[in-house]
């Protein structure tokens, strides 16, 4: 068993990912970050909870640019095959579950 505090955790690096715990095929991981992602793709479902900060989620429908402003509480749930970026605001802890090794 082990506790943290989601809102004390750095990385070294913008997106870098402390593993919390993997089920079967999925896995659980804090982010922290202080700099957008990079538009993507999933090949699999990801679920995204803001912990700490703000995140603006950036998704394309039909083509077209949206943003939803993500705070703490807030579940996004990607599904394979949706385009989207991420942007802290100014930096974020994100709570990540993904397929294993999910590009």
């Amino acid at each position: 068993m082990r506790f943290l505090d989601a809102a004390s955790h750095t990385a070294d690096r913008p997106w870098g990912a402390l593993d919390l715990a993997e089920f079967d095929t999925a896995t659980v991981r804090l982010h922290w970050t202080d700099q957008p992602y990079v538009w993507h793709v999933n090949d699999g479902p990801e679920v995204f909870v803001v912990l700490d900060g703000a995140v603006d989620m950036h998704y394309r429908v039909d083509g077209v640019e949206r943003v939803e402003r993500l705070v703490p509480g807030r579940v996004c749930c990607v599904e394979p095959g949706d385009a989207h970026v991420a942007h802290p605001r100014p930096e974020a802890r994100i709570l990540v579950v993904e397929r294993k090794d999910s590009v």
